[in-house]
């Protein structure tokens, strides 16, 4: 499952070049009302089960929370439902703050 994860500047490159695909945040809704990647779609974990149709199936999907565990579940599950082009952002959106975009804040 390892050859899900993609790094933090591999996803700001698909974002700078316009690339299309579906960038899922699997937070809750408190974590996303304090921060967000642009351009997401958001379904906290506990969703993704009854809302996984809303997500197309045509398009990679990127899954990301805080650190990468949350969505790394996410993404094995959807794997394990017939996705085939799912990733994981490797170290959430905590290591986007750190490498990619500081504007981005922080918590615990």
């Amino acid at each position: 499952m390892r050859d899900i994860q993609r790094s933090c500047q591999q996803i700001k490159e698909r974002i700078d070049s316009g690339e299309e695909f579906v960038l899922l945040d699997v937070r809750e809704h408190p974590e996303r009302a304090f921060c967000s990647i642009d351009p997401g779609v958001h379904m906290p974990m506990g969703e993704v089960p009854v809302r996984m149709a809303e997500l197309d199936r045509e398009k990679d999907i990127v899954v990301f929370c805080h650190h990468g565990m949350r969505s790394f579940q996410v993404a094995a599950f959807l794997k394990a439902n017939g996705f085939t082009n799912v990733y994981n952002l490797d170290g959430g959106i905590d290591q986007w703050s750190l490498t990619v975009d500081p504007t981005v804040p922080r918590y615990n």
